[in-house]
C-alpha cells in the first residue's frame, strides 16, 4: 500500500495509507477531520490475515465477540479472494466496497464508538506516567502491553461484545459476509500500522503524538519545579554540579545520542570439547562419571541460547515485548531433542522425562510445528467452556459449504475425527485448529501447522482411510 502520510510527501509503500485533514470526507464520523485511505493489498496465497500482535488481537476480539460464526467464515473467504476494495478509516468508522462472486458490489461500514474526551485524557495520562509507553509511542511504535495498561486505566482499546456495529448496502440486520470481510481486511492494516486502531478510536497519529509531547514536557517541568521548591525549603542547594533528573528528562531531545550497541557475533561461541573414551555408538549411558557428549551438547545449546537472548535484547522495541513463560523440565527436554539427531542423547532425554522414544519423536514433531503450545495440544486434554465449545462447533459447521462438509465425529473435549479416514482435528485454547493423523501403530501425531480455519488445517491431512 502507498499514499500520502500525515507528515507530507508521498509514501514509500510502508502501508500508512493517506491521511487528510479538514476535507469534509469523514461523513460526519470524524471529530478531528482525519481520514486515511488504504488501497487493496496484493493477495498472498497461503497466508493468514494477521501476523503481528495487533492484527491477531483484532481478529481474536472479532471472533470471540461474534454471535454467529457463519458470516465470519464467508467474510474470511471473500477477503481472501480479494473482494474488498480500498479501505477508508476515520474516527468511529471503517468503510469499503465489497464485491460478491456474481459481480454485485455493496458499500459496507463498521462503526465503533470513539473514545470520549475523558477516556483520551486517561489514556494520555497513563502513557505519560509510563516512560516505556511514551517513548515507544513517540517513536511511532505500539507496545502490546498498552492494551492491559489502558484497561487498568479504564480505557478499552479493543472491541468487546456488541461494540462493532455493521451497516451494509445488502441491508443485513447484523454482521454479514461483507462487513466481516472488511473486518478481516482491517487486521491486515493493523499488521502494517497499529496506529490505525487509535485513529478509529478518535485520534489521528499527528494529534496523538503532539498531545503526548506537550503533556510529557509539562509534567517534567512541574516535577522539576516541585523538586526545586522542596530543596529550597529543606536546605541550601547542593554544591555538587548537576541538575535534577526530571529537568534532564525534559530536555532529553537535546542530549547526545547513546553509543551504538556492540555488534552481534556471527555465530554462537565454540562449545568446549571433552576427551572421552565412552562408546558414542551405543544407546546406553556411560558406565560412570559425567557424560562428555551430553555436556558438549548442553554447552553448545547454552551458547546458542545466549546468542538468541542477546539478539532479542538488541532488537528495537524489545523492552515492550512480554516475557516468555519459563519452560518446564518436560518441555525443555523436547526443545533439546528437537535440536539433535544423536540417538543416545535422544534416548537419555526420553528416559529422563518418562517417555518412550516414539513418544518423544511425536513430541518433537509437535514442538517443531508450534513450540510449547503445539506440545500442549499433543500431550494435554482440555474441555472448553460451553460458550467456547459452541463457538468452535459453529466454526466447524460453517467452514465448508453444505455439499463439501466432511462427516466429523466429536470425541469429547476439543477433538473431532473425520469419519472413514485417519484424520483428526484438535481445537486449542487460543482458537487455532491443529491437524492430526493416525500412525500405523495406532497413535495420533501432528500432521501440520495450526490454522484459524479448520478447513485449511484439515487440508494438511491425507483423507484416505
Amino acid at each position: 500500500m502507498s499514499g500520502t502520510d500525515d507528515r507530507g510527501g508521498r509514501g514509500s509503500g510502508d502501508g500508512r495509507g493517506s491521511e487528510n485533514g479538514g476535507n469534509g470526507r469523514d461523513g460526519g464520523g470524524s471529530r478531528d477531520g482525519i481520514e486515511r485511505t488504504f488501497a487493496a493489498p496484493a493477495l498472498v496465497r497461503g497466508r493468514g490475515f494477521a501476523h503481528t500482535w495487533w492484527g491477531r488481537a483484532w481478529l481474536k476480539a472479532l471472533e470471540e465477540t461474534a454471535l454467529d460464526g457463519e458470516p465470519l467464515t464467508k467474510g474470511r473467504r471473500q477477503a481472501r479472494a480479494g473482494a474488498v476494495g480500498a479501505v477508508s478509516v476515520r474516527p468511529g468508522r471503517i468503510t469499503a466496497v465489497v464485491q460478491d462472486r456474481d459481480g454485485s458490489a455493496y458499500r459496507s461500514d463498521v462503526l465503533w464508538q470513539p473514545l470520549s474526551e475523558e477516556d483520551w485524557d486517561r489514556f494520555l495520562d497513563m502513557a505519560v506516567d509510563r516512560a516505556g509507553h511514551i517513548a515507544a509511542l513517540l517513536d511511532r511504535e505500539m507496545p502490546p502491553h498498552l492494551v492491559e495498561d489502558a484497561a487498568a486505566a479504564g480505557v478499552e482499546l479493543l472491541p468487546g461484545i456488541g461494540d462493532l456495529e455493521p451497516e451494509c448496502g445488502c441491508e443485513a440486520w447484523d454482521h454479514c459476509a461483507h462487513s466481516a470481510a472488511l473486518c478481516y481486511q482491517m487486521a491486515r492494516l493493523l499488521d502494517q500500522d497499529p496506529f490505525v486502531l487509535l485513529l478509529m478510536r478518535g485520534r489521528g497519529e499527528r494529534r496523538l503524538l503532539d498531545e503526548l509531547q506537550v503533556r510529557s514536557v509539562a509534567r517534567a517541568s512541574r516535577a522539576a519545579g516541585t523538586d526545586e521548591e522542596a530543596e529550597d525549603a529543606e536546605a541550601p542547594a547542593p554544591e555538587a554540579p548537576g541538575v535534577p533528573a526530571a529537568t534532564a528528562f525534559a530536555v532529553r531531545d537535546s542530549l547526545p545520542p547513546l553509543p551504538a550497541p556492540p555488534p552481534l557475533p556471527g555465530e554462537p561461541g565454540q562449545a568446549p570439547a571433552f576427551d572421552t573414551n565412552s562408546n558414542t555408538d551405543s544407546d546406553t549411558d556411560p558406565a560412570g562419571g559425567a557424560d562428555a557428549d551430553a555436556l558438549e551438547f548442553l554447552a553448545a545449546d547454552a551458547a546458542a541460547w545466549a546468542l538468541r537472548m542477546l539478539s532479542e535484547a538488541l532488537a528495537p522495541g524489545h523492552e515492550h515485548q512480554p516475557l516468555e513463560p519459563e519452560l518446564t523440565v518436560r518441555q525443555d527436554a523436547v526443545r533439546l531433542a528437537a535440536a539433535t539427531s544423536d540417538t543416545r542423547l535422544l534416548a537419555r532425554l526420553a528416559s529422563g522425562t518418562g517417555r518412550e522414544r516414539a513418544e518423544l519423536d511425536r513430541a518433537v514433531r509437535a514442538w517443531r510445528y508450534g513450540g510449547a503450545a503445539g506440545l500442549a495440544v499433543l500431550e494435554e486434554e482440555w474441555t472448553p467452556e460451553p460458550a467456547a465449545l459452541a463457538r468452535a462447533e459453529a466454526v466447524l459447521h460453517s467452514a465448508w459449504e453444505d455439499d463439501d462438509r466432511p462427516r466429523l465425529l466429536p470425541l469429547g473435549g476439543a477433538r473431532w475425527s473425520l469419519l472413514g479416514t485417519s484424520a483428526q482435528l484438535r481445537y486449542a485454547p487460543d482458537g487455532r485448529w491443529w491437524p492430526y493423523r493416525e500412525t500405523p501403530d495406532g497413535h495420533w501425531t501432528p500432521a501440520g501447522p495450526p490454522d484459524q480455519d479448520p478447513a485449511a488445517a484439515l487440508a494438511e491431512v491425507p483423507t484416505q482411510g
